[in-house]
């Protein structure tokens, strides 16, 4: 079986919970599953441009992506947040490879709004070389930046990082792990299953908002592309990838023709 994981950047933070979230994926790796990693790490670059008196903004949720902040970019999500995470998976006995969507030009995109800089909407997803390291052992752990067949390169949300490389790469389940029990619906109780009509709807009305509502937009690209189940799960609980993995009731499942759960 075929699973991509998405790692949010605030479980990336500290070491313990890396530690824990590598030792898991490992496990999972070494019973068969093909799997591939991508990760995220907005805490961490915010952290790094403050330290060096760098305002981040943000417009729509995207960070707004200037020259400066495109080398932080590749310091931050390519360099130390990546190759930690890889170090990580290493010691957990996986073999990991860390990557950006640049290499080999595994995810191709196109500048999204000149006025939010190198932000990159996903164009394509080439899985040549996810399937070559899948099925020779490796684990690939993928860095949320992309590039085009000119040399740009740009700062791609990794959620959408995370549904481009699924869907091409053919992962049966994509797994959202974050900082949230799960969705939630409008009286604050986690929606242990959700169909793509519910899930517009939770956003039409205003309950799913901010990183929610791009999560849940992002689930629904997945699905669309052919990825047969969905989950977001809390990170932080233990075993969770166990959980998900042999179906167990943890956080929000998505499915395409998932009725609504009773």
């Amino acid at each position: 079986m075929k699973v991509l994981v998405k790692l949010g950047g605030t479980l990336l933070d500290g070491a313990e919970s890396r530690e824990r979230l590598a030792a898991q994926i490992a496990a999972a790796r070494k019973r068969g599953i093909e799997m591939v990693v991508v990760h995220g790490g907005g805490k961490q670059m915010t952290r790094y441009l403050a330290e060096r008196g760098v305002e981040s903004r943000f417009v729509g949720g995207l960070r707004v992506t200037t020259p400066e902040t495109l080398d932080a970019v590749l310091k931050i999500f390519a360099g130390s947040v990546n190759h930690e995470l890889v170090a990580s998976l290493n010691r957990a006995g996986a073999l990991a490879v860390g990557l950006s969507g640049i290499d080999a030009l595994l995810v191709e995109a196109e500048q999204m709004d000149p006025a939010l800089g190198a932000v990159g909407r996903v164009t394509k997803s080439n899985p040549a070389l996810l399937e070559l390291l899948t099925a020779n052992g490796y684990l690939p752990v993928v860095a949320c930046v992309a590039g085009d067949r000119r040399g740009q390169i740009y700062n791609v949300n990794a959620d959408q990082m995370a549904v481009a490389c699924a869907a091409a790469f053919g992962a049966r389940q994509l797994i959202f792990l974050t900082d949230v029990e799960g969705v939630l619906d409008g009286h604050g109780r986690v929606r242990e299953v959700l169909t793509a009509g519910e899930s517009r709807s939770l956003i039409a009305e205003g309950v799913a908002t901010g990183g929610m509502q791009a999560k849940l937009e992002a689930a629904m690209a997945a699905l669309a592309g052919g990825v047969e189940q969905v989950r977001i799960a809390p990170g932080a609980a233990d075993g969770v990838i166990e959980r998900v993995l042999t179906g167990g009731g943890i956080g929000t499942r998505m499915a395409l023709g998932e009725e609504q759960s009773a």
